[in-house]
């Protein structure tokens, strides 16, 4: 077994059960994959999607503070992280008003099947 990923900042023990449920036993494996891969894997084995977990997990990769995530980088990270909740459910993420369009039962399946 190697470094727990609670040695790493900002990482605590329910991170890593969760990591660990996820077949992320240890630190060596969560840097060795990347924050992006490893929330991907939290995600499939049934951990519910939080966007600051996600950046947190960036950040204490990165050994920066969890709350030094802003601008630009927040945003981009945003963008990952819905892109990859998307996949993950198995669903093109829809917005706006194919958003509330799909809400009432109204979008062209098509759409919703990636057509």
């Amino acid at each position: 077994m190697g470094t727990p990923v609670s040695s790493i900042r900002n990482l605590g023990p329910a991170v890593e059960a969760a990591l660990a449920r996820a077949g992320v036993p240890d630190a060596e494996t969560l840097r060795e994959i990347g924050a992006h891969e490893a929330y991907a894997r939290m995600l499939r084995a049934g951990t519910k999607a939080h966007f600051i977990g996600y950046y947190v997990m960036h950040m204490a990769l990165q050994g920066r503070p969890w709350n030094d995530c802003r601008g630009k980088e927040k945003e981009a990270l945003r963008l990952r992280f819905d892109a990859l909740c998307a996949e993950v459910a198995g669903v093109a993420a829809l917005s706006g008003i194919e958003a509330v369009l799909d809400e009432i039962g109204v979008v062209p399946r098509e759409r919703l099947q990636g057509g």
